[in-house]
């Protein structure tokens, strides 16, 4: 553009000089009529052609017509390019009038009230969703694959000291390192048991299976027994309300049945029953009573073993009572102000998976190039709440993650909504990681006696995958963790969401498209003009990355909104262009 710019400035004194000037035009001239010429249809005058005007001043013309043509030519001098050539003064006074009468119309922004969807509708009601089986009927056996808290702590016993200690007995060598002194811990759902070795790590932000330990057994004891069967256990160590209240009346009579029994049983024949055994633990834990600590737990471990598998009935015709814990469960989480897993229990075990699989070899993701697309970061559970709530996703759902990384999102999502998932990676540590995480997390849902959503998983270039492009079509929400990507990387994934079906919405850290942004001629026809775009905050603790708030971009599919936009623009356009010709 800036070399034709200068060859239009060296030849318009040349160019001048060799055509007519207007006040010489032939009377059959259209251009005689100055009237009907725009301001920018005349050239500006060079030296030499000042001299030709006043050569030519005596000829027979009239002068009202002169004047009339050097006033116009005065008048355009003021705002003529000096550089310009006559082919380019055609185009650019067509756009220059083009545009001051768009000027005069009101500006068109694509999240115009016109649209369908210029405010983001809210989720479906609960009740409109599709109905979520939570619970599992399998056996919570896990299987010799399973990843405990145990096999943890042994493959990295170096990096682990002794806690506990024998306060009867300075001699007792049980509870050093070197011993490895372990406990139990029951699970809800029946044959599901996992060891905990009684170790601290070296560094405090390393897994903690002590406190992995307690926290796990304030979650069952709080969100799967009735009140009376919490009566057995003691006082959960808070004086705050859970975010999982429970009822005060137990579901069955027949729970409360149990309850009592357990209280006359003779196991308990020291009035367990009215002994707080969880104060208990917690007293152990600050004297570091290693012996006190592992008698509580034996109590506690056999009064879930009595919940779990209840005693046989005397006649022999009658059926034998259900697994207590689950039974409760599966009739509370049903009731409409909880409709699903509690929150507690959902972070639980999203937590056990990750510190078990991913802490330990966090390591991995490290491995990455500085400064490219491959840098790795990660949306934190609380951002996933977020997701779900935004974009009310259900068990009918279809959720992509392109760029999944380990996978915390998708497995997220699928446990707390049952909805379908799929996740592609690029990076290998995360990929391997992503796949164990899967694998151990479906073993720990049954262990809790909960089932997961379909889950699927890709290690490969996300621009390349096949399955990705049979899969975008059918996505209800697509999320992308663009924060570091590169330019390239995202333009390159722009055409890939001409594809999503109407309503389904793109999660990503930087937009593909600016929210509300006017509507012109450069982005009237662009990929993503498709989408109404809508800014949202994150806050503190959301991603991995920094400990501050950001800002992040829901783009919904909206073709409707969009060709009413475009209409009212083109309309816009062709009024302007009737006005350029007047």
């Amino acid at each position: 553009m800036a070399s034709s710019g200068r060859a239009g400035a060296a030849g318009t004194a040349e160019f001048a000089s060799t055509l007519p000037l207007c006040p010489v035009l032939p009377p059959s001239s259209p251009l005689t009529n100055t009237s009907d010429l725009s301001d920018d249809d005349y050239w500006p005058p060079s030296p030499k052609r000042r001299r030709t005007v006043k050569a030519v001043s005596a000829s027979p013309r009239p002068k009202h017509r002169r004047e009339k043509c050097s006033r116009t030519r005065r008048v355009t001098r003021d705002h003529t390019p000096a550089d310009s050539s006559p082919a380019s003064l055609v185009s650019s006074s067509r756009a220059a009038s083009r545009q001051r009468s768009l000027a005069l119309e009101e500006p068109i922004y694509r999240c115009s009230s016109s649209r369908s969807s210029s405010t983001f509708r809210p989720p479906p009601d609960p009740g409109d969703k599709v109905d979520r089986i939570w619970w599992t009927v399998d056996d919570g056996s896990p299987g010799p694959d399973l990843v405990s808290a145990a096999s943890v702590v042994r493959r990295l016993a170096k990096s682990y000291k002794s806690y506990f200690n024998n306060p009867q007995d300075p001699d007792d060598k049980s509870f050093e390192a070197e011993a490895l002194p372990s406990t139990e811990l029951e699970y809800p759902n029946n044959h599901s048991c996992e060891t905990f070795i009684l170790l601290v790590p070296k560094d405090p932000d390393h897994y903690n299976p002590i406190m992995c330990l307690v926290e796990s057994l304030y979650t069952i004891i709080d969100c799967y027994l009735t009140p009376p069967q919490k009566a057995l256990f003691g006082t959960l160590p808070t004086a705050l309300p859970t975010e999982h209240t429970l009822p005060h009346s137990p579901p069955t009579s027949s729970v409360a049945n149990l309850s009592g029994d357990l209280s006359n049983s003779s196991h308990n024949s020291g009035n367990t029953a009215q002994q707080n055994h969880l104060r208990t633990l917690q007293r152990a834990i600050r004297r570091r009573d290693g012996p006190l600590f592992l008698h509580t737990m034996d109590t506690i471990n056999f009064l879930l073993r009595s919940l779990k598998y209840p005693p046989l009935p005397d006649d022999v015709f009658e059926p034998a009572l259900p697994n207590q814990l689950l039974t409760y469960a599966r009739e509370s989480w049903a009731q409409p102000s909880y409709r699903g897993i509690p929150k507690r229990v959902l972070l639980r075990v999203i937590e056990e998976t990750y510190q078990r699989i991913v802490g330990p070899n966090i390591g991995q993701l490290s491995r990455y190039s500085a400064f490219t697309s491959e840098v790795y970061g990660e949306l934190m559970p609380s951002f996933t709440d977020k997701i779900i709530a935004q974009t009310g996703l259900h068990a009918g759902s279809l959720l992509v993650d392109l760029g999944s990384g380990v996978g915390n999102v998708l497995l997220h999502a699928t446990l707390a909504t049952g909805c379908s998932a799929f996740g592609v990676e690029f990076m290998a540590g995360p990929a391997a990681l992503a796949r164990e995480q899967l694998r151990q997390l479906r073993t720990r849902c049954r262990m809790w006696g909960l089932s997961l959503g379909n889950v699927e998983l890709e290690e490969g270039d996300m621009l390349g995958s096949r399955r990705v492009d049979a899969l975008l079509p059918k996505a209800d929400v697509v999320v992308v963790n663009n924060k570091v990507f590169e330019e390239t990387l995202n333009a390159a994934l722009r055409p890939k969401f001409l594809d999503l079906k109407e309503g389904a919405v793109v999660i990503s850290l930087k937009p593909f498209v600016q929210p509300n942004a006017r509507v012109t001629e450069r982005n009237v026809d662009d990929i993503c003009a498709i989408f109404d775009v809508e800014e949202r905050p994150y806050h503190s603790g959301d991603v991995s990355w920094g400990s501050s708030g950001g800002t992040y971009y829901a783009h919904r599919v909206d073709r409707v909104g969009y060709a009413s936009i475009r209409e009212r623009f083109e309309n816009a356009r062709a009024r302007s262009v009737r006005a350029g010709r007047r």
